[in-house]
């Protein structure tokens, strides 16, 4: 367990004492799950650029294969 200190906007934390009240659910549980959520949202949206960036690649690779292919389609003799 680490202990964190940290600066809210006031806003912020006032809802989540709204939310933590109604909920009966500790602020730190609340804090940690919110967290946890939010850390895997990102993973989740960083997999997805790595994802597009390779797929991009392997698409310009694919491509340049494919007009090499013709270029001897069309060196054979009919």
């Amino acid at each position: 367990m680490k202990v964190l200190s940290l600066k809210l906007q006031e806003e912020i934390f006032e809802e989540v004492e709204r939310v933590v009240r109604a909920i009966r659910m500790p602020r730190n549980t609340y804090i940690n799950q919110a967290l946890d959520f939010y850390t895997r949202l990102s993973r989740r949206k960083l997999l997805k650029r790595q994802l597009e960036k390779e797929s991009r690649a392997v698409r310009m690779n694919s491509l340049r294969v494919l007009k090499e292919f013709e270029r001897m389609e069309d060196d054979l003799p009919e």
